[in-house]
C-alpha cells in the first residue's frame, strides 16, 4: 500500500487507495516505520494515489507533522485529490505543512 524513494534528505512516501478510519492506524504505522529509518529533513507525502481520504487523513498528517516536527523536519503534501485537498485546507492543515501540487 506504501512505497517510498529516499533522496538526499528527503524521503517521500507514495499513498495508495482509501484512507479511511480502517485503514489510517496501518498507514501511520508504516509511514513512521520508513521515518524512523530514512531520517530525513523533509517527508513528502504523495496523494497521487490515494482514491478516497476522510477526515482521517487529518489526523494522519497531523501526527506525522508531530513527529518531524520534534525532529527538527518538515512534512509536504502533494498530488491531492481536490476533495481531500478541500478538507486539509478547511481544517488549516496548511498551516503546519506546505502542499504542493507535485514532488
Amino acid at each position: 500500500m506504501i512505497e517510498y524513494q529516499t533522496k538526499k534528505e528527503k524521503t517521500v512516501i507514495f499513498l495508495s487507495g482509501d484512507i479511511d478510519h480502517h485503514s489510517s492506524e496501518l498507514l501511520r504505522k508504516e509511514i513512521d516505520e520508513i521515518i524512523r529509518k530514512t531520517e530525513p529533513e523533509e517527508t513528502v507525502l504523495d496523494f497521487s494515489g490515494v482514491t478516497f481520504c476522510d477526515s482521517s487523513g487529518i489526523a494522519l498528517v497531523l501526527g506525522r507533522y508531530k513527529l518531524m516536527n520534534a525532529a527538527g523536519g518538515k512534512v509536504t503534501l502533494c498530488s491531492l485529490p481536490k476533495s481531500a485537498k478541500n478538507i486539509f485546507l478547511m481544517a488549516g492543515l496548511d498551516r503546519f505543512v506546505r502542499i504542493k501540487e507535485e514532488v
